[in-house]
């Protein structure tokens, strides 16, 4: 009987762990405190709590993530709400499963103690963007309210150059400048900044940062599992703000800086305390503003835009 016990002992540490799910997950971007959630759980151990071991990728291109979802190449890809409602229109096979900055970052900023004191002092002025389409219907917008059109200024694409082509005064003022990165690189750099915020200037509100799998291929439980992590991650760093800092600026030396300092404790209130809640109504209504705004064809359905992967 001893020696059974022992033989069975034996056999069960010669029997290897259960392999943990791979998952892909590309960023939208480089790695910064609008990530925080993911690295902490990466760091703090989460996701291999719920079996899972996650490769973190940050793309070449930030228009890419999404097209590599729907190409079946990587699991999940960060984007952003009002891309999704477009491309979903433009046939990809993506859906939101997850939301992880739950509200716009997104403002037009212009100086301080420049002639922009109001959106209204934009008429025959100067704006420069890195996207075109959204930050166009986001821009008209804003206008609308104070009876401008895109007519009344002139466009200038600046790439990805927003807050230095606004310090050099190459542009009057920004749209899609983030409040938590431009604004605090701008006053780091001795120049004072002024943000309108989008949702206080006619846009319905909106999150801004979600996370997005292949509609038809999609794991909807390794997704649940994945942003159960990131929800005990997010708990971590609002009830721990100074110590989740730590973790996230240790991965690297270049997130040690002032810049991402201050962007930390300016993203952490933003982030999604509940990733997976699904606000059909925010979804709805940005649909129909983009519809309204010319930039899609019709109105779809919430349940082709966005999925509660934990519904049973």
């Amino acid at each position: 009987m001893k020696l059974t016990s022992i033989t069975a002992a034996l056999m069960l540490a010669a029997t290897p762990l259960m392999a943990q799910d791979q998952m892909k997950l590309m960023l939208d971007w480089f790695v910064n405190p609008d990530h925080g959630p993911v690295i902490v759980a990466q760091e703090k151990g989460y996701f291999a709590e719920q079996n899972l071991e996650v490769e973190i990728i940050a793309p070449a291109d930030p228009s890419d993530p999404p097209k590599m979802v729907a190409a079946g190449q990587a699991d999940l890809a960060i984007s952003y709400q009002p891309q999704l409602h477009l491309q979903i229109h433009e046939g990809l096979p993506l859906q939101r499963v997850g939301t992880l900055v739950a509200t716009p970052l997104n403002c037009l900023l212009a100086l301080e103690d420049g002639p922009i004191k109001t959106p209204a002092d934009l008429k025959g002025k100067k704006v420069g963007f890195s996207v075109g389409g959204v930050e166009e219907a986001v821009l008209a917008a804003i206008l609308a309210k104070y009876e401008l059109t895109l007519d009344d200024i002139e466009l200038i694409n600046v790439n990805w150059s927003l807050s230095p082509s606004l310090m050099s005064k190459q542009v009057d003022a920004v749209i899609g400048a983030f409040r938590n990165f431009e604004l605090n690189q701008m006053d780091i750099e001795g120049v004072a900044g002024k943000c309108f915020f989008v949702e206080e200037e006619g846009l319905p509100p909106y999150d801004e940062l979600i996370y997005v799998a292949n509609t038809d291929t999609m794991d909807k439980d390794m997704i649940a599992r994945f942003l159960a992590a990131t929800e005990k991650a997010t708990q971590y760093i609002v009830n721990h703000p100074q110590d989740s800092w730590e973790i996230f600026s240790g991965t690297s030396k270049e997130l040690q800086d002032e810049l991402n300092k201050r962007a930390w404790a300016d993203t952490m209130p933003r982030f999604a305390l509940r990733p997976t809640a699904m606000d059909v109504g925010r979804y709805e209504a940005f649909e129909a503003f983009l519809n309204e705004a010319g930039l899609i064809p019709s109105i779809n359905e919430v349940s082709k835009i966005t999925i509660d992967v934990t519904a049973k």
